[in-house]
């Protein structure tokens, strides 16, 4: 008997799959988070379901204590060893600002100056190395940043990029002398040219590295004292897993784990049912991730910025996350403004309706106030558990609808239509934005809370249509147990294309595939088969920035490459050159650099279509329906029709106003919307209006 267990922590809920593979069976559970120790809540979800050491083949965990600790600043204490006169680096960044207008806002370094110390060295940018490094000074920074008690020590060096040669000797002495310490060299974590986001990005990964770590080890060892002896794989902000060892050494590849987990899923359940392009959006209890998915593929970014002046610099999937959730909090400001998040009620205490002590309003409060959320069949369908939907109202009224002159019913409303617009402005920077049409996509609502507002999303952005999975709210944790092995390998050139052979670009691309091969015997997955991807980042020569070029087996030559480059160069500037006789004119004679060549190796798994794993209910639409239930619409409540969705026969159609209920989330259906269940349980939202396209602001 062979079982995977899929797991997808959150702020407010954790999400637990088991997938058992061999009966073709799913059973899940959603408890609530727990926040001091999240492996507490994990372990008590797995034993709840009863499948302690029977089995289990793997467990695959996707997790946000990366995020947290950098937003929250509870991260290991750093200290950073830098060569000297470069000690400032991560203070000087690029001369931008938290506020496009105005010189206002903090910036606040992982590391503080008093623990970031220097060392005599230097290496050329051609790797040569013109000032021996001080190994003296190695040891006695060391010494003084472990007289602070520091967790994790940062060697970042100029130009370690070209040669590695002085950050790992420098390692090497710290280790030998301070085994207890974390040591992170910044070219062993981004072997890239750009001094200040190698920097942020290796400092970011030690000041992570103690959390994740030791949070990693502590939840190994609980499941092997509860019998299990599973591998523990966890997700990568790149949508592939990782053995936990290597997520403990690399932290900083798990900063978008749990949210890469929910794109995987999307991608999946979207292709199931002939969609392959998507606006997703996960919406949970604290936080919201929209992500593209054009192709079947999810749009890959090449870094992020977790906070003001930290930016990651790794190949990860592109994800915007904002501060908006079901627990997200509602408040009047200063000058009479209704504002909605980024702060979040969390798990502990939760939405004022949750009677755990919470009195602030939330969004789930005031859906609760507008009667589109059952009090009596919470998330996660927990026995015994109602929500308290008088002290939901005390919170709008004392926080809201009194400030703003409004009742309860009406605050709520304000509440959520000002949440709403936050989360289409987030859809619109990942679509319009980037010169995207919304409706070209399929808008795919996942996360416990991400079906309440479909309808508004579709009309305010035009789209025409939506998805909504069967269990939308354990997404990510399915995500998890269906995500391939994936790793990320690159090699700095840095030089122009003339000058290199195919043989040298053979050789390098040889070597990723024999690590890469090496890695997957490591992790002893079974796959169903290895698929490579092959990318190499160019531009002209002056230019700065880089454009990464899909490349295929027969692109190793100079003359393949820069053919490739030119086309992607042309698709993405060529119509900005109308003017000047072509572009194709001014770039005759430019000559082309390759900066770095990049290989990616994916270990594919075999697993079923999440709808293979779902039986058709054995009921009538008759049967699903529960009654009705007032429903605030527009600006009076409307007695709408609701219904319980395990017991709705696919098939059917269900048109709008309609409540539908299930243990993970509610469906809200707005008026003028209509939906489709499709095989496998999945909803095709569509409209039945002329969607509102003026208001989809670019």
């Amino acid at each position: 008997m062979s079982r995977i267990i899929g797991v997808d922590i959150g702020g407010t809920f954790t999400d637990i799959l088991v997938l058992d593979d061999s009966a073709a069976s799913l059973n899940v559970r959603k408890i609530p988070t727990t926040p001091g120790d999240p492996s507490q809540g994990l372990i008590e979800g797995i034993d709840a379901l009863g499948h302690a050491d029977q089995g289990i083949e793997l467990v695959i965990h996707g997790t946000t204590v990366a995020t947290n600790a950098v937003l929250e600043r509870k991260g290991g204490r750093c200290g950073l060893i830098a060569t000297r006169g470069f000690r400032d680096i991560l203070e000087l960044r690029r001369r931008d600002r938290p506020h496009l207008y105005g010189l206002t806002g903090t910036y606040e370094p992982l590391v503080p100056r008093d623990r970031r110390l220097e060392v005599g060295e230097r290496i050329s940018a051609e790797g040569e190395v013109l000032v021996p490094l001080d190994e003296d000074a190695v040891v006695s920074c060391a010494e003084k940043l472990a007289a602070v008690r520091v967790d994790a020590i940062v060697v970042s060096f100029m130009n370690a990029y070209a040669n590695p040669i002085h950050e790992r000797r420098a390692k090497s002495l710290i280790e030998s002398r301070f085994p207890g310490l974390y040591v992170v060299a910044s070219a062993e974590v981004l072997p890239l040219i750009r001094e200040f986001e190698r920097t942020s990005t290796a400092v970011v990964n030690a000041y992570v590295q103690p959390v994740v770590s030791r949070y990693l080890a502590n939840l190994e060892r609980s499941l092997k004292c509860r019998g299990y002896r599973a591998n523990l794989l966890v997700m990568q902000s790149n949508g592939g897993m990782i053995p936990a060892d290597e997520a403990g050494r690399y932290a900083v590849q798990t900063v978008l784990s749990g949210p890469a987990a929910g794109v995987i899923a999307a991608t999946a359940i979207a292709a199931e049912n002939e969609v392959r392009s998507l606006i997703a959006y996960d919406m949970g209890g604290t936080s919201l991730d929209v992500s593209l998915v054009t192709d079947g593929i999810p749009v890959q970014a090449h870094g992020t910025e977790l906070d003001f002046g930290i930016p990651v610099l790794l190949s990860m999937i592109d994800i915007q996350t904002v501060g908006a959730g079901g627990g997200s909090i509602a408040r009047v400001d200063d000058g009479g403004i209704l504002k909605v998040g980024p702060e979040s009620a969390g798990a502990d205490p939760g939405p004022a309706g949750y009677g755990r002590g919470g009195h602030l309003p939330t969004l789930t409060d005031a859906n609760l106030v507008l009667g589109r959320i059952n009090p009596e069949y919470p998330i996660g369908g927990r026995e015994g558990f109602s929500f308290d939907v008088p002290k939901a109202r005390v919170a709008l009224e004392e926080h809201v609808a009194g400030p703003l002159g409004l009742s309860a019913a009406e605050a709520g409303h304000a509440v959520v239509a000002v949440s709403n617009n936050r989360i289409a402005g987030s859809l619109r920077r990942i679509s319009i934005d980037r010169g995207r049409d919304p409706v070209d996509f399929t808008l795919f609502a996942f996360g416990g809370s991400g079906p309440l507002m479909v309808g508004f999303l579709m009309n305010e952005l035009g789209i025409p249509r939506g998805l909504v999975p069967y269990q939308p709210g354990i997404a990510s944790a399915w995500g998890c147990a269906i995500a391939d092995v994936k790793r990320d390998y690159v090699t700095m050139v840095n030089r122009r294309l003339d000058e290199l052979d195919a043989t040298e670009i053979r050789r390098i691309f040889d070597d990723d595939r024999s690590r890469g091969n090496a890695f997957l015997r490591q992790v002893d997955v079974p796959l169903g088969h290895i698929h490579l991807l092959r990318e190499a980042d160019i531009a002209y020569e002056g230019q700065t920035h880089v454009i990464r070029t899909p490349l295929t087996d027969d692109d190793t030559s100079p003359e393949g490459i820069a053919t490739r480059f030119r086309a992607s160069y042309l698709r993405r500037y060529g119509s900005a050159h109308r003017g000047f006789g072509g572009l194709d004119a001014l770039l005759d004679g430019i000559p082309v650099r390759l900066l770095n060549l990049r290989t990616t190796i994916i270990g594919v798994r075999k697993h079923r279509p999440l709808s293979s794993l779902l039986a058709p209910p054995e009921t009538t639409l008759d049967q699903a329906f529960k009654g009705s239930r007032d429903v605030w619409i527009d600006d009076a409540f409307v007695p709408c029709p609701t219904y319980e969705r395990s017991r709705i026969p696919w098939g059917s159609e269900i048109s709008g106003p309609a409540v539908i209920e299930q243990s993970d989330t509610t469906v809200w259906l707005d008026p003028f919307l209509r939906t489709s269940v499709l095989d496998g349980g999945t909803f095709l939202v569509e409209s039945t209006r002329r969607a509102n396209r003026g208001r989809a602001e670019v």
